[in-house]
């Protein structure tokens, strides 16, 4: 396995946050009121270091919850609810020590005693300057708040799905989709009613952002791609916390076009980080451990599709019908031609510069059908356990997913196919076994 594309040492907006935590505990000194509960450093002025969080038991962590007791923090403060705030965010503190936007929290509702807050970490100007990391520390912990909040704003409505979503099989027993632009990933169960949204974290992507089309530029792949495995987080650095999912970047659409690079993974976060800024990897999508916890026990490689764009568009589930029944009209159309053995018209499904994982061009390919074709002996050909997943960016490109299974026989290869739309017409550019 290729080692991914993620920093092996901690950021510096996490480096430093204790001295930016520490900034906001000193500011709020005068106040007399209950120490700031954090993990604070030695603050470079003489003043007196901040109490040291009061020792509890520890608890099992639960995905999301730190999140949700946070934004309850934030709308206890905003209701001017001060009092009930602190208390909030002192707890959530103490039971997440590690989790910056918490000790922030506390910061800035102790500054609020003695004086007006007008934005999140509000520091107090001091004689000299802050060093810039701490200037950074705090931007990236604001934009990390901000994302927070207008995702949990902007939740999508129970009946919505990504578009990406056309048809997932019984077998395919979750789906994750992620929204770059909201730091958001979504996690769904494929249920007898279609997909159900059941839960959602905040993620972090690349430094550099999105787009990834080299290796080591620092961005995060946009585009429809699977789980390949698990990783056991015992044979791991600490850096990747509760564990990792590969996916299987670059796809045959990446190398189509040329993209380089690999090891990209799902991942956690080290043991004394929480969550990282919005833009913090290598390329890979980090979550908060009891977050990525919580996927580790649910989806299953192989099976799990996972989308990541820019920008998901959500769309009525039920509206998804009639584009699924287009395309599968379609896939049966070829579904039959090879059914028939008929080569002229099976061929006239494939895109000129088709390739197979084995970078076999269309005229060696054809060889191939045509034994395939040959090896049915006049049965027809089902297809089965069928995922339709669409990506549309500069090319409208379907992936396709399916058993192939010949009349009378209990099983087949399960094959990948890339489609891609070229004027009115649906082409093959790619085709694999891939179990």
């Amino acid at each position: 396995m290729p080692a991914p594309y993620c920093s092996v040492q901690a950021p510096f907006w996490i480096r430093h946050a204790a001295t930016a935590v520490t900034l906001f505990a000193l500011a709020a000194q005068s106040a007399a009121a209950p120490p700031v509960h954090a993990q604070a450093s030695q603050p470079a002025a003489k003043s007196k270091r901040p109490a040291a969080p009061t020792p509890v038991a520890p608890k099992a962590l639960q995905d999301g919850q730190a999140e949700t007791r946070l934004l309850k923090v934030y709308q206890l403060a905003s209701e001017g609810r001060g009092r009930e705030a602190l208390a909030q965010a002192e707890s959530l503190a103490r039971e997440y020590p590690n989790f910056q936007l918490a000790q922030l929290a506390v910061g800035d509702l102790l500054a609020a005693r003695v004086r007006p807050i007008k934005q999140l970490g509000d520091v107090p100007e001091p004689a000299l300057p802050y060093p810039p990391e701490v200037t950074a520390t705090l931007d990236e912990l604001r934009t990390e708040s901000r994302q927070r909040v207008q995702a949990q704003r902007a939740r999508p409505a129970s009946t919505h799905i990504p578009a990406q979503f056309v048809e997932l099989a019984p077998r395919y027993k979750h789906a994750i989709a992620i929204d770059a632009s909201r730091s958001r990933l979504y996690l769904f169960e494929n249920t007898d009613k279609g997909l159900k949204l059941v839960a959602d974290y905040y993620a972090s992507v690349g430094k550099s952002g999105i787009e990834k089309a080299t290796e080591g530029d620092q961005r995060t792949p946009l585009g429809v791609y699977f789980i390949t495995s698990r990783l056991d987080p015992a044979t791991l650095k600490d850096f990747y916390g509760a564990g990792a999912l590969p996916i299987n970047y670059p796809n045959p659409l990446d190398q189509s076009r040329g993209k380089t690079g690999s090891g990209i993974w799902l991942h956690g976060t080290p043991p004394d980080q929480f969550s990282r800024a919005p833009l913090a990897t290598d390329g890979c999508v980090a979550l908060a451990n009891p977050d990525l916890e919580r996927i580790l026990r649910t989806v299953e490689p192989r099976s799990t599709p996972v989308v990541i764009a820019q920008k998901l568009q959500w769309v009525q589930a039920q509206s998804m019908q009639a584009e699924r029944q287009s395309f599968e009209t379609v896939l049966n159309a070829w579904r039959t031609a090879k059914s028939n053995g008929d080569m002229s018209r099976l061929l006239g499904f494939y895109a000129p510069d088709f390739q197979s994982y084995k970078k076999k061009p269309l005229g060696e390919w054809a060889a191939v059908l045509q034994a395939e074709a040959q090896a049915l002996k006049g049965r027809t050909v089902h297809l089965k356990d069928k995922a339709y997943l669409r990506w549309t960016d500069s090319a409208d490109t379907m992936v396709v997913t399916f058993g192939e299974v010949a009349e009378g026989a209990r099983t087949g290869p399960i094959k990948r196919q890339y489609w891609t739309r070229r004027g009115q017409q649906w082409q093959i550019f790619f085709e694999g076994v891939i179990g």
